[in-house]
C-alpha cells in the first residue's frame, strides 16, 4: 500500500454540489494538485457529479478522425475535452460520480502503479457493498481500456461484464492526483456518444461493455454509491468533512 504520509492517515472529504463546467472541473483538480504539492492543501477527497463530457486522451488527438469525433460529441450534448492523462476517450455525465483523491507524497512516482491496484480494489469493494458484483481487471473490448478498470457482472448473464469505473493518475514532485469516474445511472447517452466518437476515431470496441451500475442493480443511484465509496475510504483513512468553499 503506498504511504502518503507518516503517522495516522487522514483524508478530508469535500462534496462539490454543482459542476463548475466541463473544463473548469478538470482544471480545478490540477489546481488542487499544485496546492498539495506546495503544502497548502492536505490529503483531500473531492466528490462531484460532472456535466456531460467526453475526455479524450492525448493519443486520440493525433488520429485523423479527432475533429469529427469532437463534433459528434457536441451533437450528442457532450463537451469534448482533452485530458492530460493517457488512455482513450471516456464519457461521463450527471449520472456518474467523479472522485478526485489528492495526497502529498515525497516519493509520489514510486507508488504510482500500486495506487491503481489499491484504489481499484477499494472502489470494487464499495460497489459490492452497494450490491454490485464488481471486480477489477480489463475486459475484452472495453472503451478506454485499462489493466485496473472496475467492472460489474450481469446477474442475469454472468459472462457479460460491464465497465463501471475508469481511473487515471497524475503525479508531480511532492504529490499525486488519482481520479476515478463511476458510471452509476443512465448508461444509454454514454453508450451512444462513445459509439459515435469511437467510430469517428476509427477505434474498435464492444459497445456491450459500456453500461452503468443501475443496469446491474435496478434502482441504484449516485447517492447510494457515494455513501458506499465514502464508507470504503473510511477503511483507508480517518475521514473529516469540509465545505467546498474551503478549497477555493
Amino acid at each position: 500500500m503506498p504511504q502518503a504520509q507518516a503517522g495516522p492517515r487522514t483524508l478530508t472529504v469535500v462534496r462539490q454540489e454543482e459542476s463548475l463546467g466541463a473544463a473548469a472541473d478538470l482544471d480545478f483538480a490540477l489546481g488542487l494538485l499544485q496546492k498539495v504539492k506546495t503544502g497548502a492543501l492536505g490529503p483531500t477527497l473531492r466528490l462531484y457529479r460532472p456535466v456531460p463530457t467526453v475526455a479524450f486522451g492525448q493519443r486520440d488527438t493525433h488520429l485523423t478522425g479527432f475533429e469529427a469525433a469532437a463534433a459528434a460529441c457536441r451533437e450528442h450534448g457532450f463537451e469534448p475535452l482533452v485530458r492530460k492523462a493517457g488512455g482513450r476517450a471516456a464519457a461521463y455525465h450527471q449520472g456518474t460520480l467523479v472522485i478526485d483523491h489528492l495526497e502529498p507524497d515525497t516519493d509520489a512516482i514510486a507508488g504510482a502503479k500500486g495506487r491503481f491496484s489499491l484504489f481499484g480494489e477499494l472502489l470494487a469493494r464499495a460497489l459490492r457493498d452497494a450490491g454490485v458484483d464488481a471486480g477489477v481487471g480489463e475486459i475484452p473490448g472495453e472503451y478506454c481500456p485499462g489493466e485496473f478498470s472496475v467492472h460489474g457482472r450481469d446477474p442475469q448473464v454472468p459472462e457479460h461484464l460491464i465497465k463501471l469505473v475508469g481511473t487515471a493518475q497524475r503525479v508531480v514532485a511532492g504529490g499525486w492526483l488519482f481520479s476515478s469516474v463511476i458510471v452509476v445511472e443512465n448508461s444509454a447517452p454514454i453508450r451512444s456518444v462513445l459509439e459515435a466518437s469511437y467510430a469517428a476515431l476509427g477505434l474498435e470496441w464492444d459497445p456491450a461493455t459500456a453500461g452503468a451500475a443501475d443496469d446491474l442493480v435496478p434502482g441504484l443511484n449516485v447517492n447510494a454509491v457515494e455513501a458506499a465509496v465514502v464508507a470504503a475510504y473510511g477503511r483507508y483513512a480517518a475521514l473529516s468533512d469540509a465545505e467546498f468553499s474551503s478549497l477555493r
